[in-house]
C-alpha cells in the first residue's frame, strides 16, 4: 500500500464537470511522494485526459511508456493494450469507457467548428478525433498543429463515443501523443 496510514496532501486541485475534486496526491514526509507517478509507473494506472499541466503530463506520459514497453502490472494483459484505430468495430465495443487508441491519420479535414482527424474513408463506420476548432491554437502551441498529423501515426486517449463511428473528442492537447514509429 503506498499510502496506507499515511498522511497525504493534494496539490492542483480541479473540479470536474461531474463535480468530482481532480487532484494529484503527495505522500507526506522526506521524501515526498508523487502517489500517481508511482502508480503509472508501476503500471497500475493510466494516464487519463485530464492530467494536468504540461510538464506534468509529459511526465506520467514517459512513466506511461515506460511502463508499456517493459509490460509491467496492467500492461501485462493483452487486454489492457492500446486499441488499433484501423478496427472500428473494437472500438464500438468498448463505447462509453476510457481508451488509449493507436493509428495512422488518414486525412485531417474541418467543418464549421470541428477539425476532424480520420483514420479512414468512411466517417460514418471508421475512427474519428475531434478538436474542437477553438482549441486548435492549444494544440498548435504544443506542437500539434491539427493539420500537420495527417500521415502520422498517433496515440490518443479519451472516452469512445459513437457518431456515425466510433471517436473521441480531444480537448486538451495531452489526449494525443506522436508514436514512436514517426
Amino acid at each position: 500500500m503506498l499510502v496506507a496510514g499515511e498522511a497525504v496532501m493534494l496539490r492542483g486541485m480541479e473540479t470536474d464537470r461531474y463535480g468530482r475534486v481532480v487532484a494529484h496526491v503527495f505522500r507526506s514526509g522526506s521524501p515526498e511522494r508523487w502517489i500517481q507517478a508511482e502508480l503509472v509507473a508501476a503500471g497500475d494506472a493510466r494516464v487519463a485526459t485530464y492530467a494536468g499541466d504540461r510538464a506534468c503530463a509529459a511526465e506520467l506520459l514517459r512513466r506511461e511508456r515506460t511502463a508499456r514497453a517493459a509490460g509491467r502490472g496492467l500492461w501485462s494483459d493483452p487486454s489492457q493494450k492500446p486499441l488499433q484505430a484501423e478496427d472500428p468495430a473494437a472500438l464500438a465495443a468498448v463505447r462509453g469507457q476510457f481508451a488509449i487508441v493507436e493509428g495512422k491519420v488518414l486525412s485531417v479535414r474541418e467543418s464549421g467548428g470541428t477539425i476532424y482527424v480520420n483514420f479512414g474513408r468512411r466517417w460514418s463506420e471508421d475512427f474519428t478525433v475531434t478538436i474542437a476548432k477553438r482549441n486548435e491554437r492549444a494544440f498548435a502551441a504544443a506542437g500539434l498543429e491539427p493539420k500537420s498529423l495527417s500521415g502520422r501515426r498517433i496515440r490518443v486517449r479519451g472516452w469512445i463515443e459513437e457518431r456515425g463511428g466510433p471517436w473521441i473528442d480531444a480537448v486538451r492537447p495531452e489526449q494525443i501523443e506522436l508514436t514512436e514509429r514517426n
